[in-house]
């Protein structure tokens, strides 16, 4: 089911045979229509996990990437909408040759296809192939019949772990087995017997759990593995290891460890246990009434845990409506209590002036500042407005008459809107910045030019960059080929930086991205 742990099981699994010294790669099957998850709201959702080749995807390519410092492309996604839309390419093309198109096999076909062809470029020694969605759903058969296919043509080489989720009513106070059970049977009726059981807990599972699995399931005790709950998603893989799952697997798919190696990981995971002392940022945002916070912002939270742990801090994360600040001015206050905040990526008007209102406070009070992508279109506005003396200053997004566009729609965007056609066609995927020697932003990277993810429709004004530019706001990176601001500095403020960019795609447990690291270090400064 959603949220019980697929993607984090299978970015330990990955790990565990990374730290093994086999090659690896990581394919998320989502089961929606949808092209890919640009067209998505975060809310219904989760996070847009951008690639880097601008790939919009499941939010579970974050963990993969995150877990085994792969980077993750479109080859590592797919959906049944690119299934159907590529089998129906090829019909029309006359790529089956006059015979008529089933879907069995010719969908799962598709699926293999592209499974494979994910294996061949990352010549990885084993892929995890990760399924969305829940056993005994309609929209997954196509997608199990795929696995059952690719079992009964290399029976040898293709492996079925089920992560199922063990209840404990309040009640009773004792876990059930059953929901597990009916899982696996239902698995039975599409072909496929699971090699493994994760067993989701909030507690360890008993051993009397696991011999009854074990009897009704048909399969032996060791592979049954207890997942429970844990201080953070980076001591999953250390748990699976504790129930020797690396072993148990290299020994079922017939292969011999080349090392063992999660020393790193171990002392990390360790140290973050022991951390006593807290550093408190808030998120200043608009996504909190309809879903969970976590998924919607889910980078950004790693890379503020990443960061903080690197700096021996807790974190601890407020998260700040803004349409509060809108309603009532005074709600701003509340800010004073955050050692720093963050103004994330979103669309659309509503809440950004409640943002606004959020960066002028921190600019005026000198709390840590850091603006992601909308987050530095904020800024932009913020500044704009205080150095012009006119609130007209915004952006063309949230008002599209305004005499003032400080942030306006790119070139290239304004015929797509126009036609409506939104999917896939915003500025995505890595783009290089060359940074100012004398910045913050230099000092954080200690390199003269990056390389970072991008996703949006709007940019920096230029028309508007020498006034604010003589006025206190620095330009700090600049897109070299096309004269696009990338990143902007305040002048006279401890820490206050706005990115075009999502640096957060990039953080890593164990190596923090540098401007999460600074802004950090800033934030437990004050």
């Amino acid at each position: 089911m959603s949220s019980v742990g697929k993607g984090v099981a299978s970015a330990s699994i990955g790990k565990i045979l990374q730290s093994r010294g086999y090659k690896v790669a990581n394919v998320k099957c989502d089961m929606y229509v949808n092209i890919d998850a640009g067209t998505i709201r975060p809310a219904e959702h989760g996070e847009v996990f951008v690639g880097e080749d601008g790939v919009e995807a499941d939010q579970d390519l974050g963990n993969y990437e995150r877990f085994t410092d792969q980077i993750c492309t479109r080859d590592n996604y797919i959906t049944t909408g690119q299934v159907y839309q590529e089998v129906i390419r090829r019909e029309r093309n006359l790529e089956y040759e006059g015979e008529d198109v089933e879907v069995v096999p010719d969908i799962p076909n598709e699926i293999i296809r592209r499974i494979k062809s994910c294996q061949k470029k990352n010549q990885s020694d084993v892929t995890i192939v990760e399924f969305g969605g829940t056993a005994g759903e309609y929209q997954l058969l196509l997608f199990l019949e795929a696995a059952r296919m690719m079992k009964w043509k290399e029976p040898k080489n293709v492996f079925f772990v089920l992560v199922s989720y063990l209840p404990t009513p309040s009640l009773l106070g004792e876990q059930k087995s059953k929901p597990t059970q009916y899982a696996v049977r239902t698995l039975n009726s599409a072909g496929i017997s699971p090699d493994f059981i994760l067993c989701r807990a909030d507690k360890p599972v008993s051993d009397n759990i696991k011999n009854t699995i074990s009897t009704v399931c048909s399969l032996e005790k060791d592979r049954i593995i207890s997942a429970p709950d844990v201080y953070s998603i980076y001591d999953v893989l250390l748990n699976f290891e504790k129930e020797n799952l690396g072993e148990i697997i290299l020994k079922t798919i017939g292969l011999k460890a080349k090392k063992n190696d999660l020393k790193d990981w171990k002392l990390f995971s360790e140290k973050i246990r022991n951390i006593k002392n807290e550093v408190t940022i808030g998120i200043v945002g608009k996504y909190f009434n309809l879903k969970s916070c976590r998924d919607t912002y889910i980078s950004v939270i790693e890379s503020i845990n990443h960061s903080a742990w690197w700096h021996n801090a807790k974190p601890n994360i407020v998260w700040l409506d803004s349409e509060k600040y809108e309603n009532n001015p005074e709600n701003l206050k509340e800010l004073d209590k955050m050692d720093g905040i963050v103004v994330p990526g979103g669309f659309g008007k509503r809440g950004t002036e409640g943002m606004i209102m959020a960066a002028e406070y921190a600019f005026q009070k000198k709390i840590p500042y850091f603006g992601l992508c909308l987050g530095m279109q904020i800024m932009t506005i913020a500044f704009a407005r205080r150095i012009l003396n006119t609130k007209d200053a915004n952006s063309t997004e949230f008002s599209p008459k305004t005499k003032n566009p400080v942030i306006s729609t790119m070139d290239e965007q304004k015929k797509l809107i126009k036609e409506k056609n939104y999917g896939g066609t915003m500025r995505l995927g890595a783009c290089p910045a060359k940074l100012n020697k004398k910045s913050l932003s230099y000092e954080a990277y200690q390199v003269g030019e990056i390389s970072e993810r991008h996703r949006h429709r709007y940019e920096f004004n230029n028309n508007y960059r020498e006034v604010l530019e003589k006025n206190g706001l620095k330009v700090a990176g600049v897109n070299p080929q096309r004269n696009l601001v990338e990143i902007i500095e305040a002048e006279g403020h401890p820490w206050m930086v706005g990115v075009q960019f999502h640096p957060e795609f990039k953080s890593r447990p164990l190596s923090p991205h540098p401007l999460f690291r600074e802004f950090i270090k800033a934030a437990i400064n004050k």
